[in-house]
Formats: structure tokens, sequence, C-alpha cells
């Protein structure tokens, strides 16, 4: 009912950026929240950044400062903004969404994208 679709990972030195992007579709009614989450080989998935009902952003505090989240409610996007990038934020990183869908009724859940590899070189 609902597909994230990610993009904008890839390759780059220390100190360098990238910027992840995730647009959502299907049938939304409306976004809750929608952020993203980082998984690293060996390890659980954590919360990176989190924008609630489009005003309340949450960051981890390993990347506050260096990464800002944003979202076009228009276009049903989050973005991603990662600067200073470090090796330890090498992750497949993960685009969120609380979504409540109207298709057949309403109904609230989680949805997740099939995540977009982020390598930092030292």
């Amino acid at each position: 009912q609902v597909q994230l679709v990610e993009s904008g990972g890839g390759l780059v030195q220390a100190g360098g950026s990238l910027r992840l992007s995730c647009a959502a579709s299907g049938s939304i009614f409306s976004i809750n929240a929608m952020g993203w989450y980082s998984q690293a080989p060996g390890k659980s998935r954590e919360l990176v950044a989190l924008i609630k009902r489009a005003t309340v952003i949450n960051y981890a505090d390993s990347v506050r400062g260096r990464f800002t989240i944003s979202m076009d409610t228009a276009q049903n996007t989050v973005i991603l903004q990662m600067d200073s990038l470090k090796p330890e934020d090498t992750a497949k990183y993960y685009c969120y969404a609380d979504v409540t869908t109207d298709w057949g009724g309403r109904r609230r859940g989680d949805y997740w994208g099939n995540g977009t590899l982020v390598t930092v070189s030292s």
C-alpha cells in the first residue's frame, strides 16, 4: 500500500558529504513520521534522524550537528543531508515512514525502504 524509494547512497571519503532522498507513494492519507535508520554489519538497526508531523526532529547523538533532515510534505519526500562524514557512518541506511493509509478504511502502519549503502573511506 505504501512504497518507499530511496536514492543517494555511495562511496565517499571521510569529511565528504552525501544526500539521501526517500519518496513515499501509495494510498497515503497522512504521514505521521518519516526518517532514516542505519544498520552497520553485525549491528542492530539504529535511529539516525526522524521528523514527526513535519515539525519535531530527533537526531542520534552521533550525527547531531553533521546531518540535517528535512521533509517536503507536498512530495512526501524526506531528505538526509550528511556532512562531515566519518568512517563509522558506514552502514546501510533505511528510509522509514509511519503512515496512515486510506484504502478500504484508514489504517496506520510502519513502512521501510530496501536500504541504500553508504560507505565512508578513511
